[in-house]
């Protein structure tokens, strides 16, 4: 009976331990979803009632040039930003951990330090930084211009790949954080193992280092896939400072705001929310799934 009333007891207090955290994960993620789904197979506008037109929206949201052109862009920045984000960050952190004491702090606090600006701040600096008369980039890109500016966040073909730069250079200090701290898990006794061996560089990072951190790198791939199928303010803030042109500048978060506070069409923005959130979370378990499963042989 005692052990009974122990089990209980230590149940009771789990229950209470973990009670806040249900409670905001049910009013703050799982009931805003569900009504996110609700709207999205209703005519109604951003506030207030409408009538039911079941998967009406989602046909024609996914007939929409509209979408299926933001939809595209956003893949592309996918591309751009994801894989080459994540080994940066790999390849920056085994240098600053190669370093120690305060230089090692110095180096790392220049790399984080952009990621605590505010998006709007960020995207300022780098309309600055490319302006066409005074940017400081213009001339860099005159030394393969021979000296001719290059707008490249007027530039329709230039843009999205502006934008990815912006968005690494932004976000990559939290990603050496993790591979930093990574790395300092690996004992110093494999690496003195490896010396013994005469293992080079190279076969010192493909069999130990690269093996002993893809749990950091397969977590860091999915967390930034999740974030860049996001995107929304670079592009949207970048696009409005240079006066880009709408197709270039549009994501699915642009076609989400343009639909929901633009047009009022609560319902037909809900969908294309909704349809998002299903790509989100379809691509984001099957890359996870495919790197554990990788990360195992």
């Amino acid at each position: 009976m005692a052990a009974v009333s122990n089990r209980k007891q230590d149940n009771m207090i789990a229950a209470l331990l973990v009670a806040p955290a249900v409670i905001t994960f049910l009013l703050i993620f799982a009931y805003p979803t569900l009504r996110m789904v609700a709207m999205s197979l209703t005519n109604a506008p951003l506030i207030g009632p409408g009538e039911w037109v079941g998967l009406d929206n989602y046909v024609r949201q996914l007939a929409s040039a509209q979408l299926q052109k933001a939809l595209a862009n956003t893949l592309y920045f996918i591309v751009l930003t994801v894989i080459p984000g994540t080994f940066l960050a790999l390849f920056i952190a085994m240098g600053i951990n190669r370093l120690s004491g305060r230089t090692q702090m110095l180096v790392l606090a220049c790399f984080f330090l952009p990621s605590i600006l505010p998006v709007s701040v960020v995207t300022q600096i780098w309309t600055w930084i490319a302006n066409m008369q005074y940017g400081v980039i213009q001339n860099v890109i005159g030394l393969f211009t021979g000296g001719r500016p290059l707008p490249v966040l007027r530039s329709p073909t230039y843009f999205m790949p502006s934008v990815a730069v912006v968005t690494i250079w932004w976000t990559i200090g939290f990603n050496i954080l993790l591979f930093l701290a990574g790395l300092r898990s690996i004992s110093p006794d494999v690496y003195e193992a490896a010396a013994l061996d005469n293992a080079n560089r190279w076969r010192v990072f493909s069999r130990i280092t690269w093996p002993l951190i893809w749990p950091i790198t397969a977590l860091v791939l999915t967390l930034q896939l999740i974030a860049q199928f996001k995107i929304f303010a670079q592009p949207y803030l970048l696009g409005y400072f240079a006066h880009t042109p709408a197709d270039a500048q549009s994501v699915v978060m642009s076609v989400i705001y343009d639909l929901a506070f633009k047009q009022n069409k609560g319902g037909e923005g809900a969908a294309v929310a909704t349809i998002l959130f299903v790509i989100i979370l379809i691509a984001s378990v099957l890359q996870y799934q495919f790197l554990r499963a990788r990360g195992e042989r």
